[in-house]
């Protein structure tokens, strides 16, 4: 397995550790409840250098990126992020990802004039993505695999930005919901502090050279001490982000679903001009959606599976399961799902197959709080 910079600390910490995506991943420190109430609540801290970071420059970029991303990077202003995805062109996704526009600087390979761009992939996605990318790169702009050289930290919830701020000149609470900044952080220059994560309690993610991860994570562990910052570990990152209804890739979306199906034709642009994917989405939306990915409330108690067949509350068989969990907030089992258009609508009853015997559930608007 792969390891991040931070891996021993995470043994020294005591935490649970599993492979995740090849890499070495803590899953708990000292327990996914008490990990998912701390970002919810308070403030917690994330590893996720396993995550994959590639800077896309030069006379090409803008044209690479906006042909391979389905999104509309000329809505991008500099210190501006959005979430995007990489279509097939018969619709599939090939990864979901981040795209941000770099502010000139020549040491993040921006300032020749041309827009640059750092894109931020799944680490299981890493190579898969990288050559994806290059196979469409007619555009002669230069890509370089920053991955093995680059921390990230997400550190998430309502007191985050308190205990952030301890450590940088840089105003955090001036910073936009998907903006950024490159600035001093903890005694380094040039730290991405980027206004974004994956939890939906609000936060910043910290991208900076990785011989320097473990003494920022100290630093910001020293600095969240009042606040009771807690590690956390992969258990609570997907706790948190299915409550909010946001997608996994290998679970809600991949190279069979498409962004339009899965709910995400917020970053689908079909206006913005050509993309890779962006007939058969177009061909798609035109006839109509034939399934949907949806979310549903469970009633009794036993979670649901990624796999478990889904039906209507005749047995008829309308889709799958994509993702499911107890919810330590709201104390019940909540799940995501693809179910035959028709049976979307909020308040629609359905039914888990777990085997041996069905549970109840009923369709519900995400995210579920």
């Amino acid at each position: 397995m792969q390891t991040t910079p931070l891996t021993e600390t995470h043994r020294a910490l005591g935490a649970k550790l599993v492979d995740f995506a090849g890499f070495e991943m803590p899953l708990t420190y000292s327990g996914l409840k008490e990990e998912h109430a701390a970002v919810r609540n308070g403030v917690g801290m994330f590893d996720v250098s396993h995550m994959g970071e590639f800077i896309v420059r030069g006379p090409g970029a803008r044209d690479l990126v906006q042909y391979v991303t389905s999104n509309d990077v000329d809505r991008l202003a500099e210190g501006q992020a959005q979430y995007s995805c990489l279509p097939r062109p018969a619709g599939g996704i090939v990864d979901d990802l981040l795209v941000y526009r770099l502010p000139a600087n020549p040491a993040m390979g921006a300032g020749d004039g041309h827009p640059s761009y750092l894109l931020v992939v799944n680490a299981g996605n890493i190579r898969k993505d990288w050559d994806w990318i290059s196979a469409h790169n007619r555009f002669g702009a230069e890509m370089i695999d920053i991955s093995s050289t680059t921390a990230l930290l997400a550190v998430q919830g309502p007191k985050a930005t308190d205990v952030l701020q301890k450590l940088t000149t840089q105003k955090l609470a001036d910073i936009p919901y998907y903006h950024f900044v490159r600035g001093d952080f903890a005694g380094l220059d040039n730290v991405i502090l980027s206004a974004t994560g994956y939890t939906g309690a609000g936060g910043f993610e910290l991208y900076f050279d990785a011989k320097d991860a473990e003494a920022v994570w100290n630093a910001i562990m020293a600095a969240g001490q009042d606040a009771g910052i807690l590690p956390c570990g992969l258990g609570a990152r997907d706790t948190l982000r299915l409550e909010k209804g946001f997608c996994l890739y290998g679970n809600d979306i991949n190279d069979e679903t498409t962004p339009l199906e899965a709910g995400l034709g917020w970053i689908t642009k079909l206006a913005a001009g050509d993309f890779l994917g962006r007939d058969h989405l177009l061909a798609q939306k035109e006839a109509g959606l034939a399934r949907r990915l949806v979310g549903f409330t469970v009633d009794g108690r036993r979670a649901p599976r990624q796999g478990h067949p889904l039906t209507d509350e005749d047995g008829n068989v309308i889709g799958e399961v994509t993702s499911g969990t107890h919810s330590p907030t709201l104390d019940l089992p909540i799940g995501l799902g693809y179910v035959k258009s028709g049976f979307h609508q909020p308040g629609t009853r359905i039914q888990i197959d777990l085997g041996r015997k069905f549970a109840e559930a009923t369709v519900v608007k995400i995210p579920f709080l």
